[in-house]
């Protein structure tokens, strides 16, 4: 972890390698890295906890909660987080469905148990969620909803994914090694912070905030907030316990006010050894068991607008730095979406069409597009197949594009 100073406007010393490891790290998954650091949060867990008080804690400078955080070493705990995002995203009105059956193969029959379908829940609204950890090798993460309940359980090399509504098992196996971490959701504060600390450099402040009290344990306060203008993150705030280190409460609000966007933290939280028993699994009777990779799907040939893309992603470049980067993407097709007929996105149908009336049409030295804005991350679609994207507001995405022309 870079060192930061103490003041105020606290600064991280090692600008240059942590802008390096931020190119590197848009450059792999098609964003900034500014938005990655709270893009994150919008796939992972999310409630909203009000502090119960201010402790008397000894001071603390930024730096030294910095390095708080980063040797916090907690490997076992149990708890309960309530979950809450706000993106500011319409109601699609069942078209979801269209966008997910639009980027998946036809034909394939999935599970409802497959986490990987079934966490995307919670990205948008308030859900509550129990999680417990012993070591590396054994978590539980269970989804509560109203007659029902999810579990994801990784016990060992085995993951297993159950959802009771459906009396679905899901089995996989766990990557080991580095590819493990790069698979995993962000599913709690600590995940969401180490995400947002990625995108921190000289363009940031970070400071500390006083303290509070979060799932009745002692918290220091550290606040980052981006000192450019025209992003779209407000702030992150993050209350760090005490004692251990590990971030119990993340929230991300918004440059344009009002509720937070991601706000994450646990309502009850134990530090203690959780039963073994806790992480045991078998199939119920009865259950419909689907085994990782089972599931045979038509032998699928990229279409030459896929084929488009993907070279589009391999020639990704970033516009800016800090929290104002873009990162932009030459999907190679043009006409998209605001030509004639903008409701036309590729070949979505009804679906497209929807999509298509959400954005703002925008013109300039790149010719014209159309802007689609939510609270967070906004994107820029050129009639000549660029995209621009960033958690930036519109008229930072159109300079942007100006610009690179």
């Amino acid at each position: 972890m870079a060192p930061y100073e103490s003041d105020d406007t606290t600064a991280v010393a090692d600008a240059d390698e942590l802008r390096a490891a931020r190119r590197r790290r848009a450059a792999r998954y098609g964003v900034p890295a500014a938005v990655l650091g709270v893009a994150a949060g919008t796939i992972g867990l999310v409630p909203a906890i009000a502090d119960s008080g201010s402790p008397d804690l000894p001071e603390i400078t930024a730096q030294q909660l910095i390095e708080k955080i980063a040797a916090s070493d907690v490997q076992q705990l149990s708890g309960t987080v309530k979950i809450s995002t706000d993106l500011g995203l319409p109601d699609l009105g069942g078209l979801e469905s269209d966008l997910m059956s639009g980027a998946t193969p036809s034909g394939g029959e999935g599970s409802s148990a497959d986490p990987s379908a079934k966490l995307t829940e919670l990205a948008s609204g308030t859900h509550t969620l129990r999680v417990a950890v012993d070591g590396p090798d054994k978590q539980k993460l269970s989804l509560l909803e109203d007659a029902a309940e999810y579990s994801l359980i990784r016990n060992g090399k085995d993951v297993w994914g159950y959802d009771s509504a459906s009396n679905e098992v899901y089995h996989g196996t766990a990557a080991e090694g580095p590819e493990q971490r790069e698979e995993e959701v962000p599913a709690t504060p600590k995940d969401l912070t180490e995400e947002a600390l990625k995108a921190v450099d000289d363009t940031t402040s970070v400071t500390v905030d006083g303290t509070a009290q979060v799932a009745g344990r002692d918290a220091y306060k550290l606040v980052i907030k981006p000192k450019q203008t025209g992003s779209t993150v407000g702030a992150i705030s993050v209350a760090v316990d005490a004692r251990t280190g590990m971030p119990l409460k993340f929230t991300l609000t918004p440059a344009s006010g009002g509720a937070a966007v991601v706000d994450a933290g646990f309502t009850q939280v134990s530090f203690a050894k959780p039963a073994a028993s806790t992480f045991d699994f078998t199939p119920p009777k009865g259950a419909k068991v689907t085994e990782e990779g089972s599931v045979d799907a038509p032998e699928h040939s990229p279409r030459p607008e896929e084929e488009d893309f993907a070279k589009g992603l391999d020639g990704l470049n970033v516009i800016g730095e800090g929290w104002t980067s873009v990162a932009v993407l030459d999907t190679g097709a043009e006409g998209a979406p605001s030509g004639a007929g903008r409701g036309d996105l590729g070949e979505m149908g009804a679906a497209g069409g929807f999509l298509g009336s959400l954005g703002d049409e925008v013109t300039g030295k790149f010719g014209s597009g159309t802007v689609f804005t939510t609270r967070l991350v906004n994107a820029l679609i050129t009639d000549d197949g660029k995209v621009y994207v960033g958690a930036v507001t519109k008229d930072a995405l159109v300079k942007a594009a100006e610009s690179g022309k």
